[in-house]
């Protein structure tokens, strides 16, 4: 029996969860507890690699240098944020095929203008729909294999309301999209309505214990599993928690600098064995020890 593709986990009558990775470590890391499936984040990319905020500083290159390296040390299907396209129509034929090439499993494709902000940030702006659709004929078009996921972001909500999101969600799923989100969606209200009157599989972002005024509501996974709602991403979680637990860190270095005290926090790190293991230790150590010299 063949193993299941990403678009058969989007089809699934149970809720996608997708936690967003951002290197080889946290994608790791999400493998490790069990799940078949996870998104690269853009944001969580341009923040780790470059150091700056998710206002579209990262280009094409970085963005898929960064999917790539995490593909290669990763057995999960991965849904990765390619922004706009990184251009017109055409970029965003090229920009298919290189991600699927680099062994993706699919794309988010967004109808902000370039450069673009993150989604719950203020001053965002929106093509035509009558652009992205042709964008999105175009990556449909550039596929190799049908089963590449093209899922369509529209963050018109925050600019022309949930109506004009809703028409945009059903003009990109005509145009062939396998997957719709609206980002930036306000209250449970707007996200039943989105799913109910959008006609294609529909994602929404969760952010996991913390929100502000500016972002969705959040929502278990298994009560937007009974909205409808087909699949679920996580883009910020480990982001955050990674610099969470190293401000935790740092601070308990601080502390000791002045102080005739070691820095014994085994509640702030992971012991060297389980770090090494993560990364796949024993899977080299048995290479080396198979391809030894006698």
């Amino acid at each position: 029996m063949n193993s299941p593709t990403l678009k058969d986990l989007i089809e699934d009558p149970r809720i996608l969860v997708l936690p967003g990775v951002f290197d080889g470590l946290s994608a790791r890391l999400v493998q490790s507890y069990g799940y078949k499936a996870a998104f690269v984040t853009g944001a969580g990319l341009s923040e780790s690699r470059l150091g700056v905020p998710d206002i579209g500083l990262m280009g094409r290159a970085e963005s898929l240098e960064g999917a790539s390296m995490i593909a290669q040390r990763t057995s999960m299907m991965l849904l990765a944020d390619a922004d706009t396209g990184y251009g017109n129509a055409v970029h965003t034929f090229e920009t298919v095929q290189r991600f699927e090439q680099a062994g993706l499993a699919g794309i988010m494709l967004e109808d902000q203008v370039w450069p673009k902000r993150c989604g719950h940030m203020a001053g965002k702006a929106v093509i035509p729909a009558e652009e992205m659709v042709e964008k999105l004929k175009a990556a449909v078009e550039a596929r190799r294999d049908s089963g590449f996921v093209i899922k369509a972001r529209t963050d018109a909500a925050a600019t022309d309301g949930i109506g004009e999101a809703i028409r945009r969600g059903n003009l990109y799923a005509e145009a062939g999209a396998d997957l719709v989100f609206a980002d930036a969606l306000l209250s449970e209200d707007d996200i039943r309505s989105f799913t109910s009157y959008v006609n294609a599989p529909v994602s929404v972002n969760m952010g996991f214990g913390l929100r502000s005024r500016a972002t969705t509501p959040l929502i278990p996974a298994k009560t937007l599993e009974k909205m409808g709602v087909a699949v679920v991403i996580y883009p910020r979680l480990l982001t955050s928690a990674a610099v969470r637990g190293m401000q935790l860190a740092m601070t308990a270095l601080t502390l000791t600098l002045d102080a005739d005290t070691s820095l014994e926090h085994p509640d702030l790190q992971v012991p060297f064995e389980e770090y090494n293991e993560l990364l796949g230790m024993s899977e080299f150590d048995d290479l080396e020890h198979r391809h030894s010299s006698p």
